[in-house]
């Protein structure tokens, strides 16, 4: 069994971490295998990542003069969604078998009313 704030334990470690008005997934693991792969990327072709980027970064740009409606909010979006689909397995991090129920679980928790700590006890002064 694993530590009840890393319910998933593989194939990428996802912690839970309650905060004061929800919580946080830790997704550290997979965030590194994503920098692993864009740096492996830059090592075999670095002019190509930065054109990439760069390109991504003028659309970025546009996109943000021209409204959300625009061909380069369009264009940047459908290069993200390229990006993403390439170095992050489309943004998908699998949970397998018990660890659903243990992801479940810890959310149960977490998600249960807590008291605040600055709150007085009802008619206290």
């Amino acid at each position: 069994m694993t530590d009840t704030d890393t319910p998933v334990d593989g194939p990428f470690p996802i912690r839970v971490n309650p905060t004061p008005s929800g919580c946080e997934l830790d997704m550290t693991s997979f965030l590194t295998t994503v920098f692993t792969e864009l740096i492996t990327k830059a090592d075999e072709d670095p002019e190509g990542l930065v054109e990439e980027l760069a390109d991504m970064a003028g659309l970025l740009r546009s996109a943000m003069h021209q409204g959300r409606d625009s061909h380069a909010r369009h264009e940047f979006d459908a290069r993200m969604q390229a990006l993403v689909q390439e170095f992050a397995d489309d943004g998908l991090v699998p949970v397998y078998g018990g660890q659903v129920a243990r992801l479940r679980d810890r959310l149960d928790v977490i998600a249960q009313p807590r008291p605040v700590p600055a709150q007085r006890e009802a008619g206290a002064a």
